[in-house]
């Protein structure tokens, strides 16, 4: 069990070992602070990369870095595993899988986790992609499927195993629809000899008129024809409506027969119980004030995914994107030392860097500012941002030689089923809970 320290600093206890709390527990490094940092991994996640561990391009060490060695060196930092189960404000203290732990400052950098919207059997059934071991999961259930399709001597019944629907246009569910087609396109002769490409199927579901909804019209418009070429059928302004495992149904009455479907339509923030109903907003996004935060509380925050600053600025809070968490550590790093010094305060201000998306091979399409750009030149332009935001040299250098390799081969990655994915089979689904239960 740990307790608040006896050291005459103030103790700074970080929830999440994400891109924000990273970024502000380094930049407490020689502050006159104490800061401990709690995650239920001992590693930070490049989640960006987490489709291409998915579809086999890399391995999930590429992506992930223990986060002690982060710190190493760091003489004011602590880090221990362990998941917070609840939030006591009063008393300035939170219950932990470890134990309870008292703070001065509370800073929750918990992330987001998928939305499912409310509908239980969509849930059970389909894949998420929020996490390393959501990642391998889907890895073996692709590769597991098409070695099942190998058995099958009939079209029509390889056709579940074959057919890949990846819900939500975001993207997410771009890079991954693309990176699904090029395994298609560039793999499945190689490693799969007896299937015909012809028979695997990639759609990308979006329930709204296009594809890469936050980005330019000129970004959404060759997204959209660079997954055409690849043979993505995209469907737009298509509501999905159920899914039992075998087969996904849409509003219109039109369905698919599958067992691949991977959900990327929404996120929401992980709250933790023991803060009021009245500080979590739309997307279960805990609300703050302009330096983060959280309304109705002195010295709890939060940054990141998981917080929604609401101003007149933005009523709605700021995109679930990386550089928010990263500018928000940054800035609630300064404004935490200012309020031990008793100086005032500033307001975090966003900087919005652009919005980029790599669809497949030489295609991929960035947004900065007023400056639109789609193909090889912005391909080259995710890869570089990508490669250098990676937080160990070790992982730059695995990676772009991953890359390299798959550049010249057709036949990067390592497509290795490390451990059998398998979901519990619900007989009769008549009493599994639907989203209006």
């Amino acid at each position: 069990m740990e307790t608040g320290d006896k050291s005459k600093f103030a103790k700074v206890v970080v929830v999440g070992g994400g891109f924000g709390g990273i970024e502000l527990a380094k930049h407490l490094a020689d502050k006159p602070v104490e800061v401990l940092m709690l995650d239920k991994h001992n590693y930070h996640t490049f989640q960006p990369l987490l489709y291409q561990v998915a579809t086999g391009g890399l391995e999930a060490d590429s992506i992930a870095f223990p986060l002690r060695k982060i710190f190493e060196g760091q003489k004011n930092f602590k880090f221990r595993i362990a998941e917070v189960t609840k939030l006591n404000p009063e008393a300035n203290s939170i219950d932990t899988t470890i134990g309870p732990i008292k703070y001065d400052y509370l800073v929750l950098a918990t992330g987001s986790t998928t939305n499912f919207f409310g509908n239980k059997q969509i849930e059970h059934f389909s894949m998420p992609m929020k996490s390393i071991p959501e990642a391998l999961n889907l890895r073996s259930m692709i590769l597991q499927n098409l070695e099942e399709a190998i058995l099958l001597t009939t079209r029509e019944a390889r056709e579940p195993y074959l057919n890949f629907v990846v819900v939500g246009a975001g993207p997410t569910g771009v890079e991954l629809s693309g990176s699904i087609a090029e395994l298609r396109n560039h793999i499945l002769h190689k490693d799969y000899p007896e299937l015909n490409k012809d028979e695997m199927k990639v759609y990308l579901v979006e329930g709204l008129p296009k594809v890469l909804q936050v980005m330019s019209e000129q970004a959404s418009a060759k997204s959209a024809e660079f997954l055409k070429e690849m043979g993505v059928e995209v469907m737009t302004s298509v509501m999905v409506k159920d899914y039992d495992g075998k087969q996904i149904t849409f509003a219109d009455g039109k369905s698919i027969k599958t067992h691949n479907v991977i959900w990327s339509a929404g996120v929401m923030g992980q709250v933790i119980e023991g803060l009021p109903k009245e500080a979590i907003s739309r997307g279960n996004r805990i609300q703050t004030d302009d330096i983060n935060r959280v309304n109705g509380y002195a010295n709890i925050f939060a940054i990141g995914d998981v917080a929604a600053v609401i101003t007149t600025d933005t009523p709605k809070g700021h995109p679930g994107v990386a550089p928010v968490a990263i500018q928000q550590g940054k800035h609630l790093a300064k404004n935490l030392v200012k309020m031990l010094n008793n100086e005032p305060t500033e307001p975090f201000k966003y900087f919005d860097k652009g919005s980029m998306a790599t669809i497949g091979r030489n295609k991929a399409v960035v947004d900065i500012g007023k400056i639109h750009f789609q193909g090889f030149f912005a391909w080259l332009t995710w890869m570089f941002v990508h490669l250098i935001s990676l937080v160990s040299f070790r992982n730059k250098v695995v990676v772009f030689i991953n890359w390299i390799g798959s550049y010249f081969s057709y036949n990067g990655g390592a497509r290795l089923i490390i451990r059998k994915f398998s979901r519990e089979e619900i007989v009769n689904t008549e009493h599994l809970p639907k989203a209006d239960d």
